[in-house]
């Protein structure tokens, strides 16, 4: 009976009284609100706690969220507001639970088109990125756009006529913007940005030799030690990649373009966390080749590279559009215009790339205006656009398992996948998709 009464634990939320188990808070997990509760070993920690814990929030979305940790699913009553419950979650630490409890896990194969939006702004959008809570941000020229994961809009945020090269979320509440800067004022770079008001928060600064350097940002990728990495180019058409703390904004690092290297307006950047790399890809058609390179900033070196240059390949082989490092199979993946999947093995350096053409899905004239593919990888899937669809690739030999098609937009231009969604931008129409994956039904 001792053990059972230490195991309880008493509420009063907002005057209402709760009564549950260690067991079920510790289905909340360690970040949460009710990890504090616990110590190293999963323990209450009963010595100095109250008997009572006095929580002054809303007690109705507490008895729904009290409910999610003891059962995995969510009611939500109609007298209680979906916003109100997502803000309270958020509160507790609990916005990953009802997340799942609401879409289901992840699965590309079973996605389905949950809801468009439109009419965001007068051009067309140029680049999508999903936060990590299920919002996202567009961008559509000088302006990017900004939906909670309620996918209701924020403050837009305006950079005054610098075009936005490339977006990336630090976490829910900011977002990471790199510009290109505009003649003669030295105002582009990249600034950090509230993600619910819009405001300026702090521009990141490159420094040489104690000078302030102006410089066009570009392609950008994010590590789990709280790195901001970023493809620079100077004034001078000096090349690099340059590297800020997150929480500080300090730059820490620049690793300038060496000879034979092609490291400048890098198209995409990808932080690989097993090898403390990080992949620069530069691709058709800004230049006129390819380059494919990893960096290892502890020894300051370039650890392997490949160049289309030196593969013998045809003519639209050679023009790759996109490329993603795949760690546990030591390859990259990259993709070209009819969307052939080529893989290169990361063992060899500058190895060939080996084709799969059953991956193809495009065959004969290419649209008036195509959008170029673009591949991710998330949950052991392989992703990658073409036209009006994102194609879902699984197993060891990447297979074509699924299609997502919405016809409505035209072509997509790019797509983004995080906190349960993957939200594809169409190119033509003003117009993004959120797909989600449904729950399993409640049996």
């Amino acid at each position: 009976m001792m053990g059972i009464q230490k195991d309880r634990v008493k509420f009063n939320v907002g005057g209402r009284i709760f009564e549950t188990t260690a067991t079920t808070l510790a289905n909340a997990g360690r970040n949460s609100f009710f990890g504090a509760l616990f110590d190293e070993n999963w323990d209450l920690l009963q010595a100095n706690s109250p008997q009572e814990f006095f929580i002054d929030r809303n007690p109705d979305c507490f008895a729904v969220l009290l409910d999610l940790l003891r059962t995995g699913d969510l009611y939500i009553p109609a007298n209680v507001p979906e916003r109100l419950l997502y803000r309270e979650a958020l509160f507790y630490g609990l916005i990953d639970h009802v997340r799942s409890a609401k879409w289901g896990p992840f699965d590309g194969n079973r996605l389905c088109l949950a809801r468009s939006i439109t009419g965001c702004a007068p051009g067309d959008g140029t680049a999508i990125r999903a936060s990590p809570d299920g919002g996202c941000c567009v961008a559509h020229g000088s302006v990017v756009h900004v939906f909670d994961w309620m996918l209701e809009e924020h403050p837009p945020i305006n950079l005054d006529y610098q075009r936005v090269n490339d977006m990336g979320w630090i976490n829910p509440a900011n977002v990471v913007i790199s510009a290109c800067e505009r003649l003669g004022r030295g105002d582009g770079g990249m600034g950090l940005f509230s993600s619910s008001t819009g405001e300026l928060k702090y521009k990141f600064q490159v420094s040489h030799e104690n000078q302030l350097k102006s410089y066009t940002a570009g392609a950008l990728s994010f590590s789990h030690d709280y790195k901001i990495f970023a493809s620079c180019k100077g004034r001078s058409n000096e090349y690099g990649v340059g590297v800020w703390d997150q929480v500080t904004g300090k730059q820490v690092d620049f690793f300038y373009e060496g000879p034979g290297w092609s490291l400048g307006d890098a198209d995409k950047l990808q932080w690989l966390n097993g090898s403390n790399c990080l992949l620069v890809a530069t691709l058709f058609p800004r230049k006129d080749n390819c380059y494919i390179s990893l960096l290892d900033f502890r020894e300051k070196k370039m650890v392997w590279s490949w160049s289309d240059i030196l593969a013998p390949l045809t003519v639209d082989e050679k023009r790759v559009r996109d490329a993603i490092a795949m760690e546990e199979s030591n390859s990259i993946c990259v993709v070209n215009e009819y969307e052939d999947l080529g893989f290169i093995d990361l063992r060899s350096w500058g190895g060939s790339v080996r084709w799969s053409s059953r991956s193809r899905l495009m065959k004969g004239k290419m649209p008036d205006e195509p959008c170029y593919p673009k591949l991710a990888l998330h949950e052991g899937q392989l992703f990658s656009s073409m036209n009006d669809c994102v194609s879902v690739f699984c197993g060891p030999d990447w297979v074509l398992t699924s299609r997502l098609r919405r016809s409505y937009g035209g072509s997509i231009c790019d797509f983004s996948i995080g906190g349960d969604r993957l939200f594809a931008l169409h190119s033509e129409e003003n117009v993004f998709d959120i797909w989600e994956t449904p729950p399993p039904p409640i049996i």
